[in-house]
């Protein structure tokens, strides 16, 4: 490691220290001058459009600001913490553009469900219930973390403690048995 990169090192962090203790604005706006065109790139570079890349640079550097207290030298360089949070802040961009927007609400009352759609779904849900109480403990435990408490097979893997590959599995052996209860 040559010396300019220790002394960046070392000046990227003090920045960060001073944001954090004395909400210093010019050691924000070093930083801000650094680091906000690189994040972008990165960020352009990850598959971002432009436009999205700045809206999410400048939201990373407010986090950066409104987080300083966080950020601890001996885990991390400045340089590190920050491209974390841009990384984090565009998987979070992915994610909502994936999640489909809920439908518009209609205004008014709404027309009665035919009575034989509420029976036939009422026992579908019955059905349903009766076979996810069927499963196997280890194989609900997981559908429902999955699918009731919305978290990733990842999240799931670090709560668990089970390998990443098992949970998916089980998941997959879970659903399977659902299709097939419900045929």
């Amino acid at each position: 490691m040559n010396i300019k990169t220790t002394t960046d090192k070392t000046l990227w962090a003090d920045h960060l220290h001073r944001i954090h203790a004395h909400r210093d604005k010019a050691a924000f706006a070093a930083l801000f001058d650094h680091f906000a065109p690189r994040v972008k790139g990165f960020l352009i570079n990850s598959g971002a459009s432009p436009d999205q890349a700045e809206d999410c640079a400048q939201d990373v550097m407010v986090s950066v600001w409104h987080k300083a207290h966080l950020f601890d030298p001996t885990r991390a360089s400045a340089a590190t913490w920050i491209f974390t949070i841009a990384r984090n802040r565009r998987i979070d961009l992915l994610r909502k553009e994936r999640r489909p927007e809920p439908d518009d609400l209609g205004w008014g009352p709404q027309a009665e469900p035919e009575q034989a759609d509420v029976i036939a779904l009422a026992q579908e849900s019955a059905q349903l219930t009766q076979a996810i109480s069927a499963l196997p403990e280890a194989q609900r435990r997981l559908l429902e973390q999955a699918y009731f408490n919305d978290l990733t097979h990842s999240e799931i893997a670090a709560q668990t403690g089970l390998p990443l590959g098992t949970i998916k599995s089980r998941i997959r052996l879970a659903l399977d048995r659902l299709r097939r209860a419900m045929k």
